[in-house]
């Protein structure tokens, strides 16, 4: 099994790259905001989870471990398979999507096609008790980024602007905060 790979970039389409190691090309599933940080020819690191199907032998990267693990956690909820996973991981970070299990928030969940309300509910359940690392603190303003978040959407930023300029405030502000905060950053 594949595990981990180092190489350059050589190709990248809507949900995938290819990365070349050692001569050969790996086609690569990955999150639109990974496609989006990792540019064309450089040298790349991902964490990989391969997946070995009697049709097909499927690799979904990730930059961080973190996110591998999450996603680890996502697929073995009974319903949920690896494309379905990546799409959740493509509209919310890993640490947004913690703090909505930990809160029971599907709103980011929901978004991914294909996913109702009950399968979100099923997924924020199944993983409530596995997230060890969200604790009171952690999950303090998630309620305000979301909020934040809505707002911004219906300024008229994308979904992903949107989020990119929300990612690194501080969980103590408000939701007028944070929109401030976020509008300063988009408006650069």
């Amino acid at each position: 099994m594949i595990r981990y790979l180092k190489g350059k970039i050589i190709d990248k389409s809507e949900k995938f790259l290819v990365l070349e190691t050692g001569g050969i090309g790996y086609k690569i599933f990955v999150t639109g905001e990974t496609l989006e940080s990792l540019k064309e020819a450089s040298i790349s690191e991902l964490w990989i989870y391969h997946v070995i199907r009697e049709d097909a032998s499927d690799l979904f990267g990730f930059t961080l471990k973190e996110d591998l693990s999450f996603f680890e956690l996502l697929i073995g909820i009974s319903g949920i398979g690896p494309k379905t996973a990546i799409g959740i991981l493509s509209v919310a970070t890993t640490t947004t999507l913690k703090k909505a299990v930990v809160t029971g928030d599907v709103s980011h969940i929901v978004k991914v096609s294909g996913i109702s309300k009950k399968v979100a509910d099923k997924i924020v359940l199944e993983l409530k008790g596995k997230i060890k690392d969200a604790d009171e603190e952690s999950i303090y303003g998630h309620k305000e980024e979301v909020d934040a978040l809505e707002a911004l959407k219906s300024l008229g930023y994308s979904h992903k602007d949107a989020r990119e300029a929300l990612k690194d405030m501080p969980s103590n502000l408000s939701t007028s905060e944070r929109i401030k905060e976020a509008l300063k950053i988009l408006g650069k």
